[in-house]
């Protein structure tokens, strides 16, 4: 097995994106109105595929049925079997995302609807202005939900924040959310492409229709806790991993260096995910193989991963699930 693994990202039109990932991945072709690149995707129909090495054109999940817990981890490839489990995005809001919400898996089995999505952020960017939606102001009832969607005040009962680079939100399941205008992110988040829109602005699709709401599956996912505020805090430090989210679905650190670091997995029975969120790192293996991490890539290294040697001035994030 190879010591590394990039992929083919793909690109995703959408009528709130930008023109930022095409020149931020270095890409060639039409910069505008790419909403999303999915870096690493195992979701049916929109798969990722290896670039290069001995696996190029290799479709994710298949790569997972080739290598199973070597690559994935004993723990995770028992609970996940042969689809990967993680979905890593780029996401370029040149307009407002929708008001949504995403179900938990319980929920998400309930309505037919496969596995349930828990996500995180990380700004990367952002314009002067860029705000973001997070999470309820108070508590309601799943009948003061209603009503609010009903009569569309649901924005006022969400809260705002205002954003910049470094700054990271986690979005559990059933946590109302949406990504302003002018925010340029990285999202880790389960493998589901479940979305569930509570208010879209009134905006309508490209044929001119409304765009579809989901009010009743929304009702049925969402948390009406709140829960204070939502925006985490983290101290920000220099050539050391700082912890950003804990969880059952993944845990992530952000690293940020401007001198050589080891990175030891040795112990770890978990695939890693490395995304280059700033600058560019080289990363040697212990076979001798090297490759770079720039910003706007994504490297995946097998649960058979040992000791990893990160140099340069740069900035990623590291993620896995163990």
């Amino acid at each position: 097995m190879d010591s590394f693994f990039k992929f083919n990202p793909l690109l995703k039109q959408t009528i709130w994106g930008g023109g930022r990932i095409v020149p931020f991945k270095r890409l060639g072709g039409e910069a505008d109105g790419v909403g999303e690149s999915w870096e690493v995707s195992g979701v049916e129909g929109s798969q990722t595929t290896v670039a290069g090495g001995s696996r190029d054109g290799v479709a994710t999940n298949d790569l997972v049925a080739e290598f199973g817990a070597d690559l994935l981890g004993a723990d995770n490839y028992s609970r996940f079997g042969n689809e990967f489990p993680l979905l890593v995005k780029f996401i370029d809001a040149a307009r407002d995302l929708s008001v949504q919400v995403h179900p938990d898996d319980a929920t998400a089995r309930r309505q037919g609807r496969g596995r349930g999505k828990t996500e995180m952020w990380y700004v990367m960017d952002s314009a002067p202005e860029a705000s973001m939606m997070v999470g309820l102001k108070r508590s309601v009832t799943p009948e003061e939900f209603k009503e609010l969607v009903a009569d569309g005040s649901i924005c006022d009962a969400l809260c705002r924040y205002s954003v910049a680079e470094g700054d990271c939100f986690y979005i559990p399941a059933g946590r109302i959310h949406s990504i302003g205008a002018g925010c340029f992110l990285a999202e880790i988040q389960q493998t589901s492409d479940v979305t569930y829109r509570i208010y879209d602005f009134n905006r309508k699709d490209k044929d001119g229709n409304p765009r579809q709401l989901h009010t009743q599956e929304a009702a049925e996912a969402v948390d009406c806790e709140a829960k204070g505020d939502y925006r985490t805090a983290y101290r920000r430090e220099r050539n050391q991993g700082v912890e950003l989210v804990r969880s059952d679905f993944f845990t992530t650190a952000v690293y940020d260096i401007d001198e050589p670091m080891a990175l030891d997995y040795s112990e770890l029975d978990s695939f890693v995910l490395l995304v280059g969120v700033g600058g560019e790192c080289s990363l040697a293996f212990g076979d001798g193989t090297q490759t770079t991490l720039r910003a706007g890539e994504t490297v995946l290294l097998p649960a058979t991963t040992g000791v990893v040697v990160a140099s340069g001035e740069g900035k990623f994030l590291e993620t896995y699930i163990g």
